[in-house]
């Protein structure tokens, strides 16, 4: 017994504070925000690799993007040639561009070409068409009649401003008699 007369206190496990007589055993807390602190850290990581892996599906379609356009470009400036030349130019272009030509066809002087880069779930393929600017149906609005308002809706000159004519060729000096 102690001096006070109360039970002797005991600790409940060796190096930890002793309890009171009739007190209930509480679960510790210790730790826990280590636990807390590995979990943020696993989501971080993960929300990290999303970001990556999206970063890397971008790169790839814009990769393809260039090669296709700049590859379509080169088919029909080769489009004389012959179709297998233009194409042959086409692939060159495209693997300039760290892109692989998947398919390319040249009819007329149009070349239509379909690129792709990245490998796995990154793969990217995107198609391109160039070739001359045809001429422009009738009623395709290819010509502008002028607005009596202006460009501006308010009243004005006509848009676009009407050609002058060129000023007269000056005369030739006149022949000494």
């Amino acid at each position: 017994m102690r001096r006070g007369g109360g039970p002797e206190r005991q600790p409940a496990v060796r190096g930890s504070p002793p309890r009171r007589a009739g007190a209930v055993a509480r679960r510790s807390d210790r730790g826990s925000g280590t636990v807390w602190s590995v979990c943020v850290i696993a989501v971080l990581c993960v929300v990290f690799g999303v970001v990556l892996a999206l970063g890397q599906a971008v790169l790839a379609r814009h990769r393809a993007a260039g090669a296709a356009d700049l590859a379509a470009l080169a088919a029909a400036d080769r489009w004389a040639d012959g179709g297998p030349m233009a194409c042959a130019r086409a692939d060159l272009v495209a693997r300039a561009q760290d892109a692989r030509l998947v398919r390319c066809t040249v009819t007329g002087e149009v070349a239509d070409v379909t690129a792709a880069s990245g490998r796995g779930p990154f793969a990217a393929r995107v198609r391109a068409r160039a070739g001359p600017a045809g001429p422009v149906p009738p009623g395709a609005g290819g010509t502008r009649t002028p607005d009596p308002e202006g460009p501006s809706g308010v009243p004005g000159p006509a848009w676009p401003p009407p050609r002058h004519p060129p000023p007269p060729a000056p005369e030739p000096p006149a022949a000494a008699p």
